[in-house]
């Protein structure tokens, strides 16, 4: 495996908008894609989207996926088949597991007469077992988000289990997020592969410049490089020991 490092500007995502949905994409999911072709690591799908007030996905149905959802702005209204059901607001992470397969709606919890916009990442990865039962969790973190620090958020990497909240059905796995004052920095981990996702402020990249709020960088074989907030930002990192395969 060769060593690079992939930088992705916001612009240079694909961009997909209707009447309610502002959507850009760090890999194509909007029409007939094979995700696992276009995947990084085990990252199928990190899709930056702004809903609408009282707009979103109607039911709709996943299968063998995990999908973690992480709120910038706004509140996600979440129900599905299991009878699962919740509000997701910013520090509130959540996973729902597909498995054999399960119905759910995402909607913005303001009303058609609000003005708040949704503001919302949404990535999902493959199981390590296709076939295993739909599950659901959630966990408010806001209190324990500390500032300048990296935080494994959700997890099914065996040296996480008991540090990250979240549990994920994948153990090559981890997503991990930073909240950084200006002038503070974290070290992104050293994995066969890494995404790095600035989702609001920007930060200077170990050896690649400035990047701004939408830009990424891809990770093959390297990772220890450090990542240093130039204004208050927030930084979402996918750690993976394993490529997805079809």
């Amino acid at each position: 495996m060769t060593a690079q490092v992939q930088v992705i500007p916001a612009t240079e995502r694909r961009y997909w908008r209707n009447e309610w949905l502002d959507s850009r994409q760090s890999f194509p999911v909007t029409g007939n894609f094979v995700l696992e072709d276009y995947a990084h690591g085990l990252l199928l799908v990190h899709n930056e989207d702004i809903v609408d007030p009282g707009e979103g996905f109607d039911t709709h149905q996943h299968r063998d996926t995990e999908i973690v959802t992480w709120v910038l702005e706004g509140t996600v209204v979440h129900q599905d088949s299991a009878g699962n059901s919740g509000l997701i607001r910013p520090g509130l992470a959540q996973r729902m597991s597909a498995g054999t397969g399960i119905l759910h709606s995402e909607r913005n919890g303001a009303g058609l007469l609000e003005r708040d916009r949704l503001h919302v990442v949404q990535m999902w990865i493959p199981p390590d077992t296709s076939g295993a039962a739909p599950g659901y969790q959630e966990s408010d973190i806001e209190g324990e988000l500390r500032r300048n620090s990296l935080m494994p958020v959700a997890s099914g990497m065996p040296r996480y289990r008991g540090e990250a909240p979240i549990g994920i059905g994948n153990r090559h796995a981890t997503f991990h997020v930073a909240r950084l004052d200006p002038g503070h920095s974290i070290t992104v981990p050293d994995a066969p592969f890494g995404h790095v996702f600035v989702a609001r402020g920007s930060v200077d990249f170990e050896s690649h410049g400035v990047l701004g709020q939408g830009d990424a960088v891809r990770l093959t074989a390297t990772g220890g490089h450090r990542v240093r907030a130039t204004t208050a930002a927030e930084v979402l990192i996918w750690e993976m020991d394993a490529a997805a395969s079809r």
